[in-house]
């Protein structure tokens, strides 16, 4: 057993770890790949979230090694998604990563203000990510985006989103902002949706420093899908929401 004191040096060493790979994984590693692909790929877009992928597996390749006790629980059913709008829980900041990192095709909503870091701006943008919705409205970028993602989803690739819009600090499912389910109608897509678990107690919301006396499993789960008949007359959009969420709160028990 470790003493507090070591258990706390040793977070704050492997968190200093991690994130300096992640940071120098965009700024040194992959930058060559990534400035390749930006001039000489013919499909920059897919090839920049191919790049994505691999640089956050490796990332929870790594998390895997220096944390060894937390064993990881992805089913099958989540990791073979595909031509879907995913909607997930959200515990903790390794919630959107872990999803990049599952999928070659992937896009999702990130916040407005990463738009302006650089470096990792232009990234998010190449990659077809689309900034947050201002006041529940889609923005220009968004709108741009939303008008191909019919195409993007036919073609494999998944989009996902955490309609709670922030992270959960006490393991509840919050309300839904319906910007996901509003796609979801504009793209005539299926909705796949997905249970997150331990995450917030491996790299919980309000901690600088990952928990590596973390015990808790990582679990992540397919627990339904809707495929909804837009084009009925009867269909409803807070009908949609109400059956997603029943879904999710109904594995809300498990965490």
């Amino acid at each position: 057993m470790l003493s507090s004191l070591t258990r706390r040096i040793w977070d704050i060493a492997v968190t200093l770890i991690l994130w300096f790979y992640y940071i120098m994984g965009y700024l040194v590693i992959f930058s060559p790949f990534y400035l390749y692909t930006f001039f000489f790929s013919p499909r920059r877009e897919a090839s920049f979230q191919k790049l994505n992928q691999i640089l956050h597996r490796l990332f929870f390749s790594l998390v895997r090694v220096l944390i060894p006790g937390v064993k990881w629980r992805i089913s099958d059913e989540v990791s073979s998604i595909r031509s879907s709008i995913i909607i997930a829980n959200h515990l903790s900041f390794l919630d959107p990563i872990l999803f990049v990192s599952l999928y070659e095709k992937q896009k999702t909503i990130v916040k407005s203000d990463y738009f302006q870091y650089p470096v990792f701006g232009w990234i998010l943008k190449t990659s077809g990510y689309m900034p947050s919705m201002a006041d529940g409205l889609f923005t220009e970028d968004m709108m741009n985006q939303v008008k191909n993602m019919a195409g993007y989803l036919a073609a494999g690739g998944n989009l996902f989103i955490f309609p709670e819009g922030t992270r959960s600090r006490d393991g509840r499912i919050g309300p839904f902002d319906k910007g996901a389910f509003s796609i979801a109608k504009l793209c005539r897509a299926p909705i796949r949706v997905v249970s997150i678990g331990g995450t917030n107690k491996l790299y919980p919301p309000d901690s600088l420093w990952f928990h590596t006396g973390s015990r808790q499993p990582i679990e992540v789960a397919l627990v339904g899908s809707i495929e909804p008949d837009y084009k009925s007359c009867v269909f409803s959009l807070p009908r949609l929401m109400a059956e997603a969420y029943a879904l999710m709160e109904g594995k809300e028990a498990v965490r």
